[in-house]
């Protein structure tokens, strides 16, 4: 039987990642006692190993279940053991594990106020915060944790204004009822508009139609504005038709444009079916157009209404500008990239745009994460190509590549924070990858190299320390090999495969497989069968 491994009184996660590194490295080479390291942990793995198995194997010689159970004690040891509980409380959320989230509440009290800056909401927000549009029941119930949110509640969770705010935002009709019930909703105007209480929002109101001790006209507009918009995003007719009135009465020139269009209730149903809201209710309906345009792919359509509507090129609305080359990106239309460039918006000459003009998160991120690296020629128009090892690999550039390694084939990346997704919070939170690690932008590079089918890139990559299995993926924690399930992207997914991907890997929402994605999420049997066709392949009966 072999002795275990004893742990140090102060470890290290950094010296324990690269213990890992090192035996998955003397596998590879052939080296017996490795070998036999492996053979006595994991008698049926394959060989050689990968990152995540090495891992383990380490994680069971120093006594523990798996590699979380390793690090979590690791953290605890290092005076870090609110972070380890509140990752572990992050699970528990996700698992809708109750039991684990109020053993974890009575051990560690502090939960209950914790949060940091990728989390302002702490656990509450975590559980109250949807994935994606909840309006519908099933999808609130997928992509929120109504019964994780009452047990934080009762326990005294300290309520942000963020998360009563993502309420809103997500549609998420259930967990605003629970908020409600639980008093922990403002009195507000938007609030009260979003329950579809009216006879409280014509309290609001005095009898001429002003809000009672309201503000100047200009933010009497504002507010009334935004409780109509979230009566509409909550499809509360009547509501909506009472606030449109205080609206049109506080701007004329909105009621003319809605009567010229085709009326006012069908102006309020058209909001209700499209949620994403873009300023005023006017604005908020012609860039919904917009989008609409670029989703059809009807590029006409799409320059007459910026001709129509010129205010959508100017300085003001430098971000709705960003926002739809984001989009045409993001659905490869490279056409309507070119038409709204040579309109010369305001983008073009901002020297004040907002934060995502000069962020990773830029439409030059999404063209190399949804590969479409063939449009950045077109974006960097803008925004200047970022000179990292994460853009140089999606961009096929193998010289620029290879020089942010040294000679030993180390990485050389300099100052962490100049690459992607190091200098990316949020990127980061969707992935649940914390603190920025060199292995991150590694994964990264190799990633979008895959994604963009520049395999010679990719396998430079794969050489060196480069994880085949990362979780990385355009959203939450899944894998390469579910990125090219939903894009139909075979020349990666035989490349990956050919190289020893692991195609059992689940994703951490849906807990699905690749060929899971590609038959229920892409509707591709094609796909779906060639990756069962190819785990059988490597694991035949």
């Amino acid at each position: 039987m072999t002795t275990p491994r004893i742990l140090p009184v102060r470890p290290s996660s950094e010296s324990l990642r690269k213990q890992a590194k090192k035996l998955a490295r003397e596998i590879a080479a052939g080296n017996a006692d490795a070998v036999a390291r492996a053979r006595a942990q994991l008698p049926r793995a394959e060989l050689p190993l990968s990152q995540r198995d090495a891992q383990l194997v380490l994680a069971r010689e120093y006594g523990f279940a798996g590699w979380k159970d390793l690090t979590g004690e690791v953290l605890k040891r290092t005076g870090k053991g609110l972070e380890w509980a509140a990752a572990q409380a992050e699970r528990a959320i996700h698992d809708n594990d109750l039991e684990r989230l109020k053993q974890l509440l009575d051990e560690y009290p502090a939960l209950r106020s914790w949060r940091d800056e990728e989390a302002d909401g702490g656990l509450l927000g975590m559980a109250a915060g949807s994935f994606g549009d909840s309006f519908d029941a099933s999808r609130e119930q997928h992509f929120t944790r109504a019964a994780c949110a009452e047990l934080l509640i009762d326990a005294g969770a300290v309520v942000a204004p963020s998360v009563c705010d993502g309420l809103i935002a997500s549609r998420a009709r259930g967990l605003l009822e629970l908020f409600r019930r639980k008093g922990l909703l403002p009195r507000s105007l938007k609030f009260l508009s979003a329950l579809g209480d009216l006879d409280a929002v014509r309290a609001c109101f005095e009898e001429s139609g002003a809000l009672r001790a309201g503000p100047g006209n200009a933010d009497q507009l504002a507010a009334v504005n935004e409780a109509f918009m979230c009566a509409c995003r909550f499809q509360h007719q009547a509501v909506a038709s009472f606030l449109l009135e205080r609206c049109i009465a506080l701007d004329l020139d909105l009621g003319r444009r809605i009567d010229g269009w085709r009326g006012r209730t069908a102006f309020i149903e058209y909001l209700g079916a499209h949620p994403e809201e873009f300023g005023s209710p006017w604005h908020t309906f012609v860039i919904n157009e917009v989008r609409r345009t670029i989703l059809e792919d009807d590029l006409s359509t799409f320059v007459r209404w910026l001709q129509s509507e010129p205010y959508l090129l100017s300085e003001a609305f430098v971000g709705v500008q960003v926002e739809l080359l984001i989009l045409a990106t993001y659905n490869n239309r490279g056409p309507f990239i070119t038409q709204l460039l040579d309109l010369d918006p305001a983008v073009l000459h901002s020297r004040t745009s907002p934060s995502s003009r000069n962020s990773p998160s830029t439409a030059i991120g999404f063209a190399l994460e949804y590969g479409h690296a063939h449009l950045v020629p077109l974006l960097t128009r803008i925004w200047p190509l970022p000179d990292d090892l994460p853009h140089a690999a999606g961009t096929g550039d193998l010289p620029r590549v290879q020089g942010w390694f040294d000679a030993a084939g180390q990485p050389a990346l300099g100052d962490l924070n100049r690459h992607h997704p190091a200098n990316c919070p949020q990127g980061r939170a969707n992935l649940h990858w914390g603190a920025p690690r060199v292995q991150h932008v590694l994964d990264v590079a190799l990633a979008w190299a895959c994604m963009n089918r520049h395999f010679e890139v990719a396998s430079f990559m794969l050489e060196h320390g480069a994880n085949i299995n990362t979780d990385w993926s355009t959203h939450e924690p899944a894998g390469m090999l579910h990125e090219c399930a939903v894009r139909g992207n075979y020349d990666t997914a035989r490349f990956l495969i050919d190289r020893g991907i692991d195609t059992t890997r689940l994703d951490y929402r849906w807990r699905a497989t690749a060929e899971g994605w590609a038959r229920y999420a892409a509707n591709d049997d094609q796909m779906a069968d060639f990756l069962a066709a190819a785990a059988r392949g490597r694991n035949p009966k």
